[in-house]
């Protein structure tokens, strides 16, 4: 027999209604694995290393706790596992078991404080657990004994550590509160005899023979205060020890107990990061510095460069099979391969986004064509464009000249506007060059001259007529707004207008107020807010009034309008206004509490909400009058656009990413909530 829902009690027709609530909210949470990541590729990568039984598995390790995998040889990578609680671990080390390749090691510190951690996974990377005996050390350098693999040595800001037990227990081998055994950067373990350690200081390298028990400066030969980034052990003779230091790079033919300087290499380069040696020739050394990849032959005795200048280099790989295969990781332009031993270099960034995205936005002419900016990636930065949603990207920062880029905005006729951390710049409709726009003027008056006599009569002069000045807007700026006629430009010196489409600016400080972080118009009303303030205009920006915004508030991050109504995105939360700044409501209906950065709507009518520390994005439907949260994912989610009903977000370090599956879909119509005021 047929039962309708009519049929039913009410008893179980309310079930029925509240397993679909659930099969609802677990479609919405099904979502939560989708999410991939989109580019643009490269960014700051910090260490590689290969897994010893198979050697086309390799982990990259970043500057943000993220590790990164690939399975073909570092061809193409995907994301693997994030340690740490948040996003200021430095993953520097990596380490396979030799015996055991299951059983993996990454030694991080914070850039953050003066912490740390050593994490262990037994089972290939599926689960990672930090060691309890060096939780909070800050570690830099870290080696497993290749001729025991039980026995580990860590090198931290505050000494050696030691583990018998394949890092169960530690043990500091390094005496505590020696004036000069302190601040390690380097290690290396020789690989014959565990108790012979070589570890370099910011002062200096050491030498220990008997596992710890007493300690001697090598320091024979280097110069004085001499920053060690890197030992490494000749694996075909343990004597011969090669050293890098700020003031170049040292050989010892005599366990370290005297060096003398390697020549060759550009005293502007000679922050030698890192040093690997061809595990089949041994007169084959690279040297990783701040100006690219150095390559000896002959054991040192003469160098080449085979990089452009522009690699900072942070780790070499070498492939064990095929020494001609090499790896290199670099600051901010993430691995390049090589297949002829460093002859010519290739991008090998495919999957791998280690980059912080500040805006990201949609061209108005081509819905698939996508913006995204960056900073801190220097001449490998700027701005970025993809015309095919994401799947392949081109840098497009030319004239920019290395600036980070803080924000994007388009006009109308398809002009790109740039706010970096110095000034405005422009691209015209299909330009190719970035060109400054930061021409600001300034109105000087003149006071009324003051009459004379002459011959006897009083002589009114006529009067000075104002005239402008000039000035170049130089300011970080934070936050562009291209919507109306009239653009603005909310910067660290100011707020500024513009209506010749950029090529002048006006404005200045309001009211003693400098440091604007946003801005926003909707209509003749424009909304801008510094840290503290929330400034607005009915009349286009001609003149400002400043708002009260509730006393608990501490930050405010971010401002938007929404169908008239205004938003507040701050460190305790979101607040609403529905009479133009007079009263504020704090808004819950599914939102966190605190420490929200943006509240967007999109153009289909969507308010879209991110917060700080959450990996979800939050999404109404109803103007803002309830929300749900939606599109969970494993990256620091910042700014969000919505892309053909799929999500697309600024990740905190990862690039952009994207959510595969139709999330816009799964969410409900209405949804239930309720506000409360305060």
């Amino acid at each position: 027999m047929k039962i309708s829902i009519g049929m039913l009690s009410t008893r179980s027709a309310r079930k029925m209604r509240v397993l679909a609530v659930l099969c609802l909210l677990f479609c919405a949470l099904a979502v939560q694995a989708q999410w991939r990541l989109l580019g643009p590729e490269g960014g700051d990568a910090r260490s590689l290393a290969y897994d010893p039984k198979n050697p086309d598995r390799i982990l990259l390790g970043t500057s943000a706790g993220r590790l990164f995998e690939s399975v073909n040889g570092g061809r193409s990578w995907n994301s693997f596992a994030h340690l740490g609680s948040g996003d200021d671990y430095v993953l520097d080390s990596i380490a396979f078991d030799p015996l055991n390749s299951k059983t993996i090691y990454i030694a991080a510190w914070s850039v953050e404080n003066n912490g740390g951690d050593i994490f262990r996974s037994r089972d290939g990377g599926k689960t990672w657990h930090a060691l309890p005996g060096m939780h909070g050390k800050s570690v830099r350098a870290f080696a497993v004994a290749q001729s025991d693999p039980r026995i580990l040595t860590a090198a931290a800001l505050d000494g050696v550590y030691r583990s018998f037990d394949a890092g169960d227990t530690w043990k500091r081998i390094s005496p505590d509160g020696h004036p000069d055994l302190k601040n390690f950067e380097s290690l290396a373990v020789d690989p014959k005899d565990p108790a012979i350690i070589y570890a370099g200081t910011w002062h200096l390298p050491w030498k220990t023979s008997d596992g710890g028990q007493t300690w001697h400066n090598i320091k024979n030969g280097i110069i004085d205060d001499s920053d060690v980034f890197s030992i490494i052990i000749d694996h075909s003779n343990n004597q011969t020890i090669y050293a890098s230091a700020c003031s170049g790079i040292y050989k010892s033919e005599s366990s370290g107990e005297l060096f003398h300087k390697i020549q060759g290499i550009p005293g502007t380069a000679r922050r030698t990061r890192v040093l690997r040696q061809n595990p089949v020739d041994p007169n084959v050394v690279y040297a990783g510095t701040t100006e690219g990849l150095f390559k000896t032959t002959d054991g040192g005795k003469t160098w080449k460069r085979i990089t452009p200048t522009d690699y900072i280099l942070n780790d070499v790989l070498i492939d064990p099979r095929n020494p001609m295969r090499l790896l290199i990781a670099t600051d901010r332009a993430g691995v390049f391969a090589s297949d002829d031993a460093g002859a010519t270099f290739y991008p090998s960034n495919t999957g791998f986004s280690h980059r912080q995205i500040t805006a990201v936005i949609r061209d108005v002419r081509d819905p698939k064509t996508l913006y995204a900016s960056v900073v801190n990636d220097k001449e490998f930065g700027g701005v970025f464009v993809s015309h095919s949603a994401g799947k392949q990207w081109e840098q497009w920062s030319a004239g920019l000249d290395g600036r980070d880029v803080y924000d994007l905005a388009q006009a109308s006729n398809g002009t790109l506007l740039a706010g970096t951390n110095q000034g405005v710049y422009r691209l015209m409709p299909d330009g190719r060059e970035w060109q400054p726009a930061n021409v600001v003027l300034h109105e000087k008056t003149f006071p009324p001259p003051k009459p004379h006599r002459v011959r006897g009569k009083l002589v009114y002069p006529k009067p000075k007529p104002p005239v402008w000045l000039e000035s170049l807007l130089t300011a970080k700026v934070n936050s562009l707004n291209t919507g109306a006629a009239k653009w603005f430009a909310a910067t660290s010196s100011g707020l500024y207008a513009s209506l010749d489409a950029g090529n002048s600016w006006t404005g200045g400080e309001i009211q003693g107020e400098r440091n604007f972080i946003d801005v926003t118009q909707e209509g003749s009303t424009v909304l801008a807010v510094t840290p503290a303030h929330l400034f607005a205009s009915s009349d286009d920006g001609a003149t400002w009034t400043v708002k009260n915004v509730p006393q608990y508030v501490t930050r405010i991050n971010s401002v938007s309008i929404a169908g008239g109504t205004w938003w507040l995105a701050t460190r305790e939360g979101a607040l609403r206004s529905t009479d133009s700044g007079q009263s504020w409501e704090h808004v819950l209906e599914g939102l966190p509490a605190r420490n929200l950065i943006a509240i967007d709507r999109t153009r289909d009518g969507l308010m879209l909400a991110t917060a700080e520390d959450q990996v979800s994005v939050f999404i109404s439907r109803d103007q803002g009058a309830t929300w749900l949260p939606s599109a969970g994912s494993n990256y620091s989610l910042r700014k969000v656009l919505e892309l053909d009903g799929h999500l697309v977000a600024a990740t905190a370090f990862n690039g952009l990413a994207v959510n595969d599956s139709d999330v816009v879909a799964v969410l409900p119509e209405k949804t239930a909530g309720r506000s409360g005021n305060e």
